[in-house]
């Protein structure tokens, strides 16, 4: 039987970012990721300012600065046929005024490659969570299974699930989601370039649709939101009503749509929102989307799981460390993060209620009165900036993962 201080089930931006920080407290961890790779389709790909300043609190800034990447400074909207910035990261203080757009491959390689340089890290890829190991009503470990298929029984006295919206960890524990209603399910579709086109993250809203694009330097990774539960009914249509579509949206040309060649290159992304209403049980933790999926509005995701990540690592190194682990600090970890994520939550509402409701329901054909307060008064883009891009309670690096870039490069 193996044995590790702590076992992350999952190895997106909570988990490897977890990961790396309790190793560097010296706490011995094992980080399991079901893939071989990081290389997946449609992943949150924006880098929101907290983040930003959390890697060079690591040491991590010339590293992630030599990813390939753009910045978003302003976040623009058309909506009801009125353009209003809805969020101007160039009005925030401090050296990171802007998003960063980066695959997110490249920032789980980059936490990876931070990872495997402390002693305490191990990754296995390719290797997932069975089953939990139980002992006395305490979760003390996994059952997972490698790449060969193997399974394998792993000890340790924490295991954290960070392995999102559908959490195998979650599940094991019996905890049950608080859901909240969403107005919408997500198609998901690239598009190729046809040379410069407009570059950062665009949306267009108006009566009977709603869609986000995002520029990727070869390409356009584009959401085209659709009702709840209509996926089936929609793709009855042929598939050249949807190139139409979007070739109204964005005006982008027949060659480029051609990429479209079927429903098949249009992929689905089910929105499940809601809230664990505890996140732990004796020995055993959730996180991030195994703790609360968030609506993709915002793409704040992934900055609110890599903050869960680092309240962890704060409350629970040194009981690690000291090798007693009391449910009490387990507890702490909710009640730090609670609040930040129920804001976060709350305006995610706003936000299907004000647009993404009316729009698909084909009745927003005019500017809602808090967006054209923004077009009104822009000085409040920079207020909303704050929101998205920094939040309530942002975190800050624990002293004992703190590097200077030269040492975190040397290393």
């Amino acid at each position: 039987m193996e044995r590790t201080g702590c076992v992350i089930a999952g190895g997106g931006p909570a988990g490897m970012m977890l990961g790396l920080l309790l190793a560097r407290a010296g706490v011995e961890v094992v980080v399991l990721e079901k893939h071989q790779d990081f290389l997946r389709d449609f992943r949150g790909d924006t880098v929101h300012p907290s983040t930003l300043r959390l890697l060079d609190e690591l040491g991590l800034g010339p590293q992630f600065a030599a990813l390939s990447r753009s910045v978003l400074e302003r976040m623009k909207m058309e909506i009801g046929g009125e353009t209003v910035i809805a969020a101007d990261f160039s009005r925030l203080r401090g050296p990171h005024r802007h998003i960063a757009m980066v695959p997110q491959s490249e920032f789980l390689g980059l936490l990876a490659k931070a990872g495997t340089a402390e002693p305490n890290f191990t990754l296995h890829m390719g290797a997932s969570v069975v089953s939990l190991r139980q002992d006395a009503g305490r979760v003390t470990g996994v059952h997972y299974r490698d790449e060969t298929g193997t399974v394998h029984e792993l000890a340790a006295p924490l295991t954290v699930g960070c392995d999102g919206r559908w959490s195998t960890v979650r599940q094991e524990l019996g905890l049950a989601l608080r859901e909240t209603e969403v107005p919408m399910d997500v198609w998901q579709v690239r598009v190729p370039k046809a040379g410069p086109g407009e570059q950062g993250v665009f949306a267009r809203f108006g009566p009977g649709y709603a869609s986000v694009t995002m520029d990727r330097g070869d390409y356009y990774q584009t959401s085209y939101l659709i009702p709840r539960g209509h996926n089936a009914q929609l793709r009855s249509a042929p598939i050249e009503d949807f190139r139409s579509r979007l070739a109204e949206l964005f005006g982008w040309t027949p060659e480029q749509l051609s990429a479209i060649r079927s429903w098949d290159d249009v992929k689905l992304l089910e929105v499940t929102m809601g809230l664990l209403p505890r996140w732990h049980a004796p020995g055993a933790l959730c996180i991030g989307d195994a703790a609360h999926p968030m609506s993709p509005v915002g793409g704040v995701g992934v900055n609110l799981a890599v903050q869960d990540a680092v309240a962890t690592a704060r409350l629970l190194a040194d009981p690690l460390r000291r090798g007693q682990l009391p449910t009490s600090r387990l507890a702490a970890v909710r009640r730090r993060r609670l609040l930040p994520t129920v804001a976060v939550q709350s305006n995610q509402r706003g936000e299907h209620n004000m647009l993404l409701r009316p729009a698909l329901a084909g009745t927003l054909d005019r500017l809602p009165t808090p967006m054209r307060a923004l077009q009104r008064f822009p000085a409040l883009s920079g207020f909303t900036a704050y929101l998205g891009g920094i939040g309530l309670r942002p975190e800050h690096a624990p002293a004992f993962a703190r590097r200077s870039a030269v040492d975190s490069h040397a290393g």
